[in-house]
């Protein structure tokens, strides 16, 4: 069973993608099976969510709809797992 999920997010962290929400984002996205790409438009160009080399150098600023998505057995999961994340902004409040 292989699924493809997509989903997008408005990112409205202060100061962006930076190296904080980057680890949290990359963390959450390894704790998944699934195949799951980071892309800054609906588009591309498409990185790796689980490489933290790749997405703290996408450099999103604030105000960037995040866009996700996946291929595999929980990639519905994963993308509402990283968009809720990004909606929550990243948890920073604890």
């Amino acid at each position: 069973m292989n699924g493809h999920s997509r989903g997008s997010v408005l990112l409205r962290h202060e100061v962006g993608l930076h190296a904080r929400p980057s680890v949290k984002l990359t963390k959450l996205a390894k704790s998944f099976q699934s195949r799951i790409d980071l892309g800054l438009s609906a588009e591309g160009p498409w990185i790796d969510a689980k490489s933290i080399v790749k997405v703290m150098a996408a450099k999103a600023p604030k105000d960037t709809e995040l866009h996700f998505r996946a291929e595999g057995d929980d990639a519905a999961d994963a993308v509402a797992a990283l968009v809720g994340l990004v909606e929550r902004d990243f948890d920073d409040g604890d």
